[in-house]
């Protein structure tokens, strides 16, 4: 079995639990019509193994207007669609990085040169997110995965580095492997944990319900 191919099973493996958040909670953005045109175009579609490549890649735009839900229910289907070179637009590499490195640039301007920022520590932006970083922003973004998937996720980066000849990625891989990634792989909740918390929160719920119905009983 080639690299790729193991990959492709790694990250079956590891998303094999996800479920579809449900239409209405795919949308991550409300400003404008584009999120919802985009994003209205994986409604129902459920089964994220069985969206072609071709859909995938026409609706590039989606990963940046998925909400988290959407986001870590769709990802495999694009990182297994890269993994097979499948993908010539839509790049899940930059989703999963973009933000940990910091990188600025001077921008001569007419009374002087502006030193731009952006990444990392840079702030997003301070009249709508306060002292919220870009660094910040993706942590948030990207803490939805667990421990299995962010695992998966690592090897697909990995892999993705290892074939960047021109080193156009690498910065930003190496910033979110270090910064979060390989701690996310060995540190984040595991898929048992997460189903675990599910099952105490209904079980909860059910016995606030008894409780209640047992109340209201004369």
């Amino acid at each position: 079995m080639s690299d790729a191919a193991a990959l492709v099973s790694h990250v079956r493996t590891a998303f094999s639990g996800g479920r579809y958040p449900g239409d209405a909670f795919l949308i991550g953005s409300r400003d404008g019509c584009e999120p919802s045109d985009v994003i209205g175009n994986f409604f129902g579609r459920e089964e994220w193994w069985a969206i072609e490549p071709e859909f995938l890649d026409a609706h590039y735009e989606s990963l940046s207007f998925f909400s988290e839900a959407g986001f870590r229910f769709f990802i495999p289907a694009y990182l297994i669609a890269d993994l097979n070179g499948r993908l010539k637009t839509a790049n899940p590499t930059f989703h999963l990085t973009h933000g940990f490195r910091t990188s600025e640039y001077a921008y001569p301007g007419v009374t002087r040169t502006f030193v731009r920022r952006t990444g990392g520590t840079a702030l997003l932006n301070p009249r709508r997110y306060g002292a919220m970083t870009w660094q910040d922003h993706a942590r948030y973004r990207l803490s939805v995965f667990n421990r299995e998937e962010s695992a998966a996720i690592v090897g697909y980066l990995q892999h993705v580095r290892e074939r960047d000849l021109d080193s156009l990625q690498t910065p930003d891989i190496d910033a979110a492997l270090s910064m979060f990634w390989l701690t996310r792989a060995t540190a984040a909740p595991t898929a048992a944990e997460l189903a675990a918390q599910v099952q105490e929160e209904q079980e909860f719920s059910a016995d606030l319900e008894r409780k209640f119905q047992r109340e209201k009983s004369p």
